[in-house]
């Protein structure tokens, strides 16, 4: 306990650190994006113990070897409903929820959308390196029409997803897209995620060294400009979508879009503001009733 006098000593990068050594392949866009999210972490002095983190499956969901939070691995593309129950049985933690672009734009992109309808207030990190990296080097959700992979040895046939225009249509309040080459750029991405209330996406361009050969550091680094100093509005939703569309020689990085609307827990009526499942007093209740229904 600190005393009246005493001021906690101001948190750094290394109090969400611990002891084991990240094992992604050297150059991996990932290294970067970690370091992003603990410099976010610490200029928030966001505190580790109230943070909860949940991860997918693949390279991305790997963090949690790396991270001194509390966490939780869920299955294949069920990062978003697990993270979504936690803030509502315990609104004062801080949730976040990562996985990579096969993970929530594939098998997860059902509750991608229902999460952002519902507007919970979570923040969302993709890790979108257009290709399945744990798996080897198949093609995903996000590669781009015509990439040769493993599973696409003539090419890739269907158009890839676009994670922010369905981010858009699906009525998300905070939208972003950052590149893990620009921490510090990335950082503030992040900070804006976590400090808006409501549900946040950051979707990450995030280099796959050794399976994507197509979408390397330079390719992104010839195309990203950022939106701020363009004159873009992140409150006009159709100037969003505009830049939504652009993929190509010109891609988009920044805050696309950002709203305020009531959270999903604000509109339940049995919720009091801010209230803790936890808190709630179960020793009155006797469940032996209903449980007599289910023999």
């Amino acid at each position: 306990m600190l005393s009246d006098n005493q001021q906690p000593t101001p948190l750094t990068i290394a109090d969400y650190a611990n002891t084991m050594f990240p094992t992604w392949c050297p150059g991996c866009g990932n290294h970067g994006l970690l370091v992003a999210m603990k410099q976010a972490l610490a200029e928030l002095q966001l505190q580790p113990h109230k943070l909860f983190f949940v991860w997918g499956i693949g390279c991305s969901s790997n963090t949690s070897n790396w991270v001194n939070v509390y966490g939780a691995h869920s299955l294949h593309g069920r990062a978003l409903p697990v993270a979504v129950a936690i803030k509502l049985v315990n609104p004062a933690l801080t949730v976040i929820a990562e996985g990579g672009d096969g993970d929530g734009y594939g098998i997860g992109v059902g509750h991608f959308i229902h999460s952002m309808r519902r507007n919970l207030d979570i923040t969302y990190i993709v890790h979108n390196n257009q290709i399945y990296g744990l798996t080897t080097g198949q093609a995903s959700p996000t590669s781009d029409k015509g990439m040769k992979s493993k599973s696409t040895p003539c090419g890739v046939i269907e158009r890839p997803i676009n994670p922010l225009a369905l981010a858009i249509s699906s009525n998300a309040t905070y939208i972003a897209r950052g590149f893990s080459g620009d921490v510090a750029h990335l950082k503030q991405l992040i900070m804006g995620g976590i400090k808006h209330r409501g549900f946040a996406l950051i979707d990450v361009l995030q280099p796959c060294v050794t399976f994507n050969n197509q979408n390397t550091y330079p390719w992104v680094q010839e195309r990203v400009y950022k939106l701020e100093g363009t004159g873009h509005d992140p409150k006009d939703k159709a100037q969003a979508w505009q830049r939504a569309q652009e993929w190509g020689d010109k891609i988009p990085i920044g805050l696309f879009f950002q709203e305020d609307r009531l959270t999903y827990r604000d509109e339940i009526d049995q919720f009091a503001k801010d209230e803790s499942l936890l808190d709630h007093d179960i020793s009155n209740i006797d469940i032996s009733k209903t449980l007599e229904e289910f023999k």
